[in-house]
């Protein structure tokens, strides 16, 4: 379906080569001529440029007004002086006058609508020539954008893990166990925050959905305990994406969870499952992190708890407009989460 179109953006022909184009011409009608001479016996009286007219048109066609004009020029002498009574003659009676203005009005008709049409082609083909060059700018400034968003996401991890390794050398000096623990949980926080950073975002920049993103969080955070003997799960409904200002929020509550429930949960290198949940409900999104652990101790109030971990996880779900809970499940302890549907991702 395209030929046609490309031939047509092609012409006129030889634009660079104008010799060729007037020596085709004149043969175009030479060959027209000889044409009406072979066939004059099979035409009736009257019609002297049968075989010109598609002479002129052809020449407009393949090679533009100025090689037309010399065909329609070259095809009426030919007529005139041959095909018009009285023949072999340049008549000037007014029958023959009649005859050539008709013929001159023909083919200026006919070059000028060819010469349009090239002229309409042309300015096709260079809007197509641009939007084609528009659409490989676009492009060209997409995968730039694309490479430069990746390379932001990857300093930006970068940096808060060399933080993080910058506090764990500084803890190093110290000898203050409460110390040490603080500047210990802040390390490891901050490394987290690195590795969310950089799984946040697919690499063409849209973001991941909560159920990918979710089990690369709970890898990493098991990868990094190295606890043997436990497994974390994740039971997460597909196509629910948050917000890039709540992913960050969620993602540190779950391992602050996990963390718990492999610290807590499961002492004296004991083995368990921690089973990730996620849900989208009619009204809001529910989270959940289960473990068939040991539990919550006996009058364990998680509200007035003062571990560090516990309250940075409620001031995350307050900044969500969330509510957390923690309690004895089923087995062992549950965190649950309960999001509202305005921090989901516009497009989920």
């Amino acid at each position: 379906m395209n030929s046609p179109s490309r031939f047509t953006e092609r012409l006129p022909f030889l634009p660079d080569r104008p010799l060729v184009r007037y020596v085709t011409t004149a043969a175009l009608c030479l060959f027209a001529f000889w044409l009406r001479w072979v066939l004059d016996a099979a035409f009736p009286p009257g019609y002297p440029f049968l075989t010109f007219f598609p002479a002129v048109i052809l020449s407009s066609f393949l090679f533009g007004p100025r090689p037309g004009v010399l065909a329609a020029i070259l095809c009426g002498l030919f007529a005139w002086y041959v095909f018009i009574p009285p023949r072999m003659a340049f008549a000037f009676d007014h029958g023959t006058l009649t005859a050539m203005l008709f013929y001159t009005g023909v083919v200026v008709v006919d070059i000028a609508l060819v010469h349009f049409m090239q002229a309409a082609n042309h300015r096709l083909h260079c809007a197509r020539e641009e939007v084609r060059a528009l659409a490989e700018e676009r492009r060209q400034l997409a995968e730039r954008a694309e490479l430069l968003f990746q390379e932001m996401q990857h300093r930006v991890g970068n940096n808060l893990q060399m933080v993080g390794a910058v506090l764990s050398l500084q803890m190093r000096t110290l000898t203050e166990p409460i110390a040490r623990r603080a500047l210990s949980d802040a390390a490891a926080r901050l490394q987290v925050i690195g590795n969310i950073q950089r799984q946040l975002y697919h690499h063409d920049g849209r973001l991941v959905p909560l159920d990918r993103f979710l089990g690369e969080v709970c890898a990493k955070t098991m990868a990094s305990s190295a606890r043997t003997g436990i497994t974390c799960e994740v039971e997460a409904q597909e196509g629910v994406t948050l917000r890039p200002d709540s992913a960050v929020p969620v993602a540190l509550i779950v391992t602050e969870a996990i963390a718990n429930a492999l610290e807590h949960g499961f002492p004296d290198d004991a083995c368990g499952v921690i089973t990730v949940r996620l849900e989208r409900r009619q009204d809001d999104v529910l989270l959940r992190v289960e473990d068939d652990g040991c539990g919550l101790p006996p009058g364990f109030d998680p509200v007035s708890a003062q571990s560090i971990g516990l309250r940075i996880s409620r001031i995350l779900s307050q900044q969500l407009e969330g509510q957390i809970a923690l309690e004895n499940g089923e087995r062992g302890t549950r965190m649950t989460l309960e999001l509202p549907l305005s921090r989901l991702a516009v497009n989920t």
